[in-house]
Order: structure tokens, then sequence, then C-alpha cells
């Protein structure tokens, strides 16, 4: 288990010319096709953003389109202005060529884009499969880029030796078991689509009256966090909308920045999800959605713009919530209207019931117990001729919670019954507002290492004896 550490997560941006692989190559480093996806109107072609781990070090990747960066208007030139956003947040660019068509006028020039940036570049030769590998990279050193990495996205190959060099000199975290440590306060993130409300929403719980904001340094992206407080408990609220120091008005941006709403995400304990209850649920509201889960985050959904709906409305965005935004069920729902502040008491005790669900401690007895209730009560299905044997259960992390349990043929329980057991354990432990994980580990066979002990010669003899018995009466086979 990983301590909580709120840093902001290593962002490796992906650019080269169009059609080198990028998007490929992207997916093998996710390890999935269903990355968070900017779609939003004005923007002519996506970045696709996404969470992936090498050795243990967790980290931010950007997918950009064609880069070309001497496109003075149309689509290429959208295109390049989104690449050179993406560039601006990368702390490590991986610049991306084609080893099949060679160098090319179009990599010089975003090679020199790159030198002038000064950010740290690694440069790969993609689609090298089956050729010789020295003589593909050969040219590409007058790039002046350092020595080029041959690989192969669609393959897989090269890729360990492209991210010990992207990802080299960043520290790996540290394991912890019980020394994490657990946050002084709450940490918030209120994310969401543009115009749903968030701007209105921080003015409410950040009142000038009680408003103690502070920029805070030393992260390299500006990222601000601000400390309130609230009926003597304090919270920290980290920025997705633009926020201002005390005295300027708080206000949103009107671009949306898909990578700041991950950041913030990861950076959160919890995160307040809110939707425009005079909008119906959106792909973009479920990417963002998904990517809490995917986090572990704790959650409440605010469902912002509630007041002067009619019933037939209200009746129809719950029912559009239960069906789109089902994977929620254990969070907190709100509905709330921002300007006038109905509901919004309520948005602060939610964080924190959340919050203290995702610290839970959760004492073995206690849920070695609960898991042989639910054991009792239904079996996980037989794989074969055997059935799994769940035996004890202890917790094995926080924020979310994790529950380990050690068993035989655990390796044949289906997602059905994980997914039977992360209900049974939120429902005993009262744990709304968390996700909470199940993980099965093998138990050991005692006698795996154990060396057979030597026969007799008597037990030898009988032995024989046995086998030619056998012969006589079947016969040889």
């Amino acid at each position: 288990m990983q301590p909580i550490d709120f840093r902001p997560l290593t962002t490796v941006v992906i650019v080269g010319r169009p059609n080198v692989g990028k998007s490929t190559l992207f997916n093998r480093l996710t390890r999935s096709r269903d990355a968070l996806v900017a779609d939003l109107p004005g923007l002519t072609r996506d970045r696709h953003y996404g969470r992936a781990l090498w050795e243990e070090r967790p980290y931010l990747v950007i997918d950009t389109g064609g880069f070309e960066p001497v496109a003075k208007d149309g689509i290429l030139r959208e295109m390049a202005r989104q690449t050179e956003q993406a560039l601006d947040e990368a702390d490590r660019v991986i610049f991306l060529t084609d080893g099949r068509s060679g160098l090319t006028p179009g990599d010089r020039t975003i090679a020199e884009r790159l030198r002038q940036r000064g950010k740290h570049v690694t440069l790969a030769v993609n689609k090298v499969e089956g050729m010789a590998r020295a003589v593909v990279t050969a040219e590409f050193h007058e790039l002046g880029l350092g020595d080029p990495l041959a690989i192969s996205s669609s393959h897989g190959e090269g890729i360990g030796d492209l991210m010990d060099e992207v990802l080299g000199g960043i520290p790996v975290p540290e394991s912890s078991t019980s020394s994490e440590k657990r946050p002084d306060r709450p940490r918030i993130a209120i994310v969401g689509r543009p115009n749903v409300g968030k701007s209105t929403l921080v003015n409410r719980l950040l009142g000038e009256e009680r408003v103690i904001a502070f920029d805070q340094p030393g992260t390299t992206r500006d990222s601000i966090e601000v400390d309130f407080e609230e009926n003597g408990r304090l919270y920290t609220l980290i920025d997705t909308a633009g926020l201002r120091r005390r005295g300027k008005v708080f206000e949103a941006v009107e671009k949306f920045s898909v990578f700041k709403t991950m950041q913030s995400i990861e950076e959160a304990n919890v995160v307040v999800l809110t939707l425009d209850a005079r909008q119906d649920i959106s792909d973009q509201d479920a990417h963002i959605a998904g990517h809490v889960l995917t986090t572990g985050r704790a959650v409440v959904l605010a469902v912002n713009k509630w007041e002067g709906l009619d019933a037939h409305r209200r009746d129809r965005l719950r029912q559009d919530i239960a069906r789109k935004l089902g994977f929620l069920d254990f969070a907190h729902h709100l509905f709330i209207s921002a300007l006038d502040g109905l509901g919004v008491n309520g948005l602060l005790p939610a964080v924190d019931a959340a919050y203290q669900a995702a610290m839970a401690r959760l004492p073995t007895p206690r849920l070695t117990r609960t898991l042989m209730a639910a054991v009792q009560k239904h079996q996980p299905a037989k794989a074969g001729p055997f059935r799994p044997k769940l035996r004890y259960a202890h917790q094995g992390g926080h924020n979310p919670p994790i529950v380990v349990i050690h068993g035989s043929a655990v390796a044949h329980i289906q997602d059905n019954y994980r997914r039977y057991l992360e209900n049974t354990f939120r429902e005993a432990f009262e744990l709304r507002g968390t996700p909470l994980r199940v993980e099965f580990r093998q138990g050991n066979n005692p006698f795996a290492d154990r060396k057979p002990k030597p026969l007799t010669e008597s037990e030898e003899n009988s032995l024989r004896r046995q086998r030619r018995r056998g012969r006589k009466l079947f016969g040889k086979r």
C-alpha cells in the first residue's frame, strides 16, 4: 500500500506528426481504451488523458493530435494549439517518430520547438518491428535530442526501456503499512462540466465573512488551495475553477481543462461532482465520475440548480442519474441550489461522512466475522470440482478502504461475487460515500517446500511387491 501523497502526479505528453502511432502508445501505457476524453464544442481534435503506472510510479499521460507547429489556420492550427497547451502542462515529453517513414522536415520542426521549450524530451522511433534497430534509428541522431529509442507501440517492444528513460529520476513512492498519516482536514475538489455552477457553489462555501485564503506555493503548475473553516472544522478546497486571491472576485475560468480536473481529483480526499439539473447527464459527466471511481476517491454527488423544477423533471433526472451514474450509488446524492442556498447546508456534513468512511479503521476480527456470515449466506460459485474457500479478512489500506481476503482457489472468484462482498462490507461498516475495494490473496500451501521423506528398504520392497501384484491382475500397460 502507498502512503497518502498529494503532490501532483508527473505528467507525460506524447507529441509527434500525424499517424506516427501516438494513440497506440497511449493505449499501451494506460492499458485501456476507455481513457477520459475532452470532447467539447470548439475543439476540432480531441486530447486524451489517462492514468498510468510504471513500476509503482503513477503518472498522467496525454495523447495529442498530430503536431504541425507551422500551421497558420484551420484544423491543423487548432491541433497545434492544443498540443502547445499540453506541452505547457508537461513534466516529461515523448517525441514519437515513425521509423518506416524516416526522418522528415516535420520532425525537425517539432524537435526545434521542443528544444526551445527546454522540456525533458525522450526521442522514440516507432514501428521498428522486424527492422534492424541500429540502422533505423541512425538518422534520428540529427535531431540533437539524445539517443533515439527504438520501439513498437503495437507489439510492446522497447516500452520498458522507453519508460525507464522517461520517468528516470522520479522517486518511487515508499510503501507503507501502519505508518500512513491521516490528513488533518478533508481536501475537497469541486469538479464538473463548465457552467454547472461550480463557481457559485465555491462562493457559497467561501463566504467573504469567513474565508481564509492563501496561495499554496511549491507546485509546478500554480494550482491554488484555499483553507477555510466552518463550525470550528477546517477544510481545504482544491481549485478547479481558477480561484483568485482574497480580495478579488472568485470566478470560473471559461475554458474547461480536463487535465486540471484530473489533477484535482488525484489530490483530493473527497470529490464533489457537480451536475446541472437543467441539463441531461452527458458522457462527459460519466467520464469524470468514472475517473473518480478509478482513483478511489470518496465522492458526493451535488445536483445543482434544483430550484424551480417541476416534479416531472425532477423524477426524470433521478432516473437518469440512476441509469447513467449507477456505479456511484454508494455516494450521498444532494439536490441543491448554490444560488439561493437550497440544500447547501447538507454538503459539508456529507463531505465529513464520506471522509470518515474513506479513512475508517476496520478491525480484523469484525471483518472476518462479516466475511464468514456473508459466505454462509451465499457461497462463491464452484470452479470445476472445487469451490473457492475464504478463510479470513483484514484491512489493506485507506482512502479508499481496501479489504484483503485470504483463501484458496480465489483466482476463480467471479466479479459478481466480489461486488456482493463489497456491498456486504459497506453495509456492515456503514461506509457511505466512499468506494470500497476487495482484494483476494491465495493462501500458501504449508507443505509446498517440504521435501518427501525417503522410503526405508522395507517400504521400497513392499511398494515393488504391490506393483508386481497389480501387473499380474491387470496385465502390463
